[in-house]
Parts: C-alpha cells; sequence; structure tokens
C-alpha cells in the first residue's frame, strides 16, 4: 500500500502514506483509497452506490441526506419499528428524500433484505441498524436488545458474500467498560479502553453494551479472515432538531417548553453526565473519516466534554428565558454516571466538533417551536 513505519503516540506505531508525513495516521489506518475511485469522486459521491441500514431513523436520516447532497445513489433499509424513531420517508422532518432520483427506500427488517439480495454490492455499507430504544428498553427489557446480536450476524454473512467495498459500522459508547464511568472514578474514554486482545476486559454497558462489542469483533475478524474493509464508530450522546422525544435530550426540552409549574424533571439524580454532539457533527466525523481506517478499528464520535441532566436543563431554561427548579427523578433510570468521549484519535484524524452545545440547544428549541417532535 505504499507505507512504511513512522513514529510513535500514544495511539501506538503511525503509519506514514505516500501523501506524505502530513497524513500520519495511528495504526490500522490507512491513507489509500478504495479501489478504483479517486479522491474527487469518493468526495462528491459520483458513480457510488451506499446501503444504509436503519437508515430512517434518527443518524440515519441525516447520513442519508449528506450522501444525496454528495450525488451518491442511497438505499435506505429500515422496517419502521414502532418507538425506534424510525419514520416513513414522506414523513421525515427536515427534508423530503423522495425529491432525489437516486434515492431508494425499502421498508424491510435488514435481515431478510440481506437473504433476498444476498449478492447486491454496494460501494459502501452504513451500517446503523439496531435495536436501542432509549434508557428504559435498554434496563427493563434487555433481551430485547440482545436481538443486535442476530442483526450483526446476519449483517457480517450478507457482506462476507456481498462484498462491499467497505463498511461503515455504527457500535455504541456503551460499548466502554462501565467501570471507568463510574462516581470518583470516571475520565474521557479512549477507543483503546476497549481491547479485544486482553486476557480480561471490563463489562460494558448491560445487553446494549454486550451487543455492540461482538458486532466490533466481528468486524475485526471479517477483515482479518476475509479481507473485508471497515470503520467502527462509537456515538456518544447524540442530538439534534429531529430526534424522538423518547430520548432524554429532546424529553428535557419538550418538558421546558410546555413548562406550566416551576418545576422540570430530570430522571436519575439528575448529575449524570453525558457528551452531547449534534448529529450534524456526528455525521460530518463519519464522512471525513471513514476512509481513514480499514481494519476494523473503532473511532469516538463525541465532544469530549461532559454536560450533567441538570446543568442540561438549566441551559435549556435560560435559553428560553424561563425560570424554574430542576428536580430529580430517583425512580426513573440514570445509567452509568459520566459518559464522554476523548477526542485525540479524532483530531489526528482530521475532526472536530463545530457546532457548541448553546447553539445546538437554540436550534433544538427553535425547531420544537415550529414543530414538536412525537416519540
Amino acid at each position: 500500500m505504499g507505507l512504511a513505519r513512522g513514529a510513535t503516540s500514544g495511539h501506538g506505531p503511525f503509519l506514514i502514506s505516500r501523501y506524505g508525513p502530513e497524513a500520519a495516521l495511528p495504526f490500522g489506518v490507512c491513507g489509500e483509497l478504495p479501489t478504483g475511485h479517486d479522491r474527487a469522486s469518493v468526495k462528491k459521491g459520483r458513480g457510488m452506490r451506499a446501503l444504509v441500514t436503519g437508515g430512517a431513523g434518527f443518524v440515519g436520516r441525516h447520513l442519508c441526506r449528506a450522501l444525496l447532497d454528495e450525488q451518491w445513489d442511497v438505499v435506505c433499509l429500515d422496517p419502521i419499528v414502532p418507538l425506534s424513531g424510525g419514520l416513513e420517508p414522506h414523513a421525515w422532518p427536515l427534508f423530503d428524500p423522495t425529491d432525489y432520483r437516486q434515492f431508494r427506500f425499502v421498508k424491510a427488517d435488514c435481515r431478510a433484505y440481506f437473504v433476498d439480495a444476498a449478492r447486491e454490492h454496494f460501494d459502501y455499507v452504513f451500517h446503523l441498524a439496531a435495536i436501542v430504544g432509549g434508557r428504559l428498553m435498554i434496563e427493563y427489557d434487555p433481551l430485547a436488545v440482545a436481538e443486535d446480536l442476530a442483526i450483526d450476524a446476519a449483517y457480517w454473512r450478507w457482506a462476507k458474500a456481498a462484498k462491499p467495498s467497505k463498511s461503515v459500522v455504527f457500535s455504541s459508547s456503551a460499548a466502554y467498560p462501565i467501570a471507568l464511568q463510574r462516581e470518583g472514578s470516571f475520565r474521557l474514554l479512549r477507543e483503546s479502553d476497549v481491547d479485544l486482545d486482553a486476557p480480561s476486559f471490563g463489562m460494558p454497558d448491560m445487553t446494549y453494551g454486550w451487543a455492540k462489542l461482538t458486532g466490533e469483533y466481528l468486524a475485526r475478524l471479517a477483515f482479518e479472515r476475509h479481507g473485508l474493509r471497515s470503520v467502527v464508530y462509537r456515538p456518544f450522546s447524540g442530538y439534534g432538531e429531529d430526534q424522538a422525544s423518547s430520548y432524554p435530550f429532546i424529553a428535557i426540552a419538550n418538558r421546558i417548553l410546555e413548562l406550566e409549574a416551576p418545576v422540570v424533571t430530570v430522571w436519575g439524580s439528575g448529575r449524570q453526565m453525558r457528551d452531547f454532539i449534534h448529529v450534524d457533527d456526528c455525521v460530518r466525523c463519519v464522512l471525513s473519516t471513514m476512509d481513514r481506517v480499514d481494519d476494523g478499528s473503532a473511532v469516538n464520535v463525541s465532544s469530549g466534554t461532559l454536560t450533567s441532566f441538570i446543568d442540561l436543563a438549566r441551559l435549556l431554561l435560560a435559553r428560553v428565558g424561563k425560570r424554574a427548579t430542576v428536580r430529580s427523578q430517583s425512580d426513573m433510570p440514570e445509567g452509568v454516571f459520566a459518559r464522554g468521549g476523548d477526542t485525540r484519535l479524532q483530531r489526528e484524524l482530521g475532526f472536530e466538533p463545530s457546532i457548541a452545545l448553546t447553539e445546538g440547544v437554540d436550534r433544538v428549541v427553535a425547531a420544537l417551536l415550529r414543530t414538536p417532535m412525537a416519540a
């Protein structure tokens, strides 16, 4: 691949690409481009064909739009399961994908599609399909969430036969050891905190974390055993204008906008902290770095800043000009105490978030005032 070993860093050995030392990348990262496509065509999407599984969900819709705007041919695959956040294309809040002639929607469970389209070729597959459903489902219906194991197993069996040029796989920050996210012993989580080669590793966050961790392992096996190129992303707490109200950011915003009594509630103690990153930054991170990793290694999608739910509620109150007491709900789940993502690898790959939390809050509030989001 025209690569030579160079210096080392906290992320391990570097590879220096043939494009020069300014393109130095962490080990396992490749400066080469997919066979048959030059750098300009990848950027503009001319002649590129993508499958987006779970494409009618929150992140999937934004990803589809970005690809369509860059002239990709996009197949959006989604069964539109109730409470998943998936929406029929005509109901997408921010744009109508059917306005793009290169958009095709397939309403089906991805596992059935993988059987029906066993050999269909795509340049890129963006694999987002998963059962999530928010904190309530993760904690109270863990066996339903475990279905994600079957979804990822079906994907990699299909990929082995269909051989997409590149798989862009969405894992989760839930794959990180919860021991690193406890009160009194938390820190920003580094990609290397998940070490699949270690004789033992920390417990991830319930069945959702286990499923995502297993999916990452399958990506690595697919590369090592079958040469299937992929990159794995671990998104932290994404939010945005068209997110379903079953997710905490939008739920809290709605409570504040509808506030009548001088009290707004947040789940758990409210002191638990998350790393909020706007969905537009999430998509930009993926599209700007996905060609820099080929071996199934993981990359955080994070801002590196922790914000408690109490502070989020206070920020929302301040931005809409309201006053209220923020009260916790100890009978509701709160998850881990602190989950934030280290951003060093993202910066080395050329990405930094551009949407500050205050700007993101203003955008969400403006959108909710126009059109309140349904669950």
